[in-house]
């Protein structure tokens, strides 16, 4: 545990229960997930059980308890993407990865994931990289998308 990285973090707040979500998230922004044993910690200073904690976290999309890569890759399977092609994505960027959406690949470059909605149907299908959105994506269109991030 990084006890100085989690203090700064912590110092911010009362460390009263009520701080739990806004703590969790600035953990999340930190370390790009909740690490167990800053977990371990945070229950204790704010007085929360541990259940708890993992029971906002796992209820939480924008929470992760697993690393996170270098690079986040989200694909919308919305209904518009989906109609459109989204799953192809999801096969194609799972193959070229060699992960199954919710994983890091071994080298912590990508992280895969579906999402229910990025907003933006009228591009279907969607895709972001980080913070980039890639709309009329195609299977082909995969390779040299992940090639601007190697």
């Amino acid at each position: 545990m990084d006890a100085q990285r989690l203090d700064t973090i912590l110092s911010r707040y009362e460390c009263d229960p009520w701080d739990l979500i806004p703590v969790l998230q600035d953990i999340q922004d930190n370390y790009s997930y909740l690490p167990k044993d800053e977990l371990n910690e945070v229950a204790r200073r704010l007085n929360v059980p541990l259940t708890q904690i993992f029971s906002v976290a796992t209820f939480f999309k924008m929470f992760s308890l697993l690393p996170k890569g270098r690079h986040q890759v989200k694909v919308c399977l919305g209904t518009t993407c989906h109609l459109r092609g989204g799953a192809r994505l999801v096969e194609s960027l799972s193959n070229r990865l060699g992960v199954e959406p919710g994983y890091t690949t071994k080298d912590m470059e990508f992280s895969l994931e579906t999402v229910g909605c990025l907003g933006s149907c009228a591009q279907a299908p969607v895709m972001m990289v980080d913070d980039k959105y890639f709309g009329r994506t195609s299977v082909d269109k995969v390779p040299k998308i992940l090639k601007l991030y190697k």
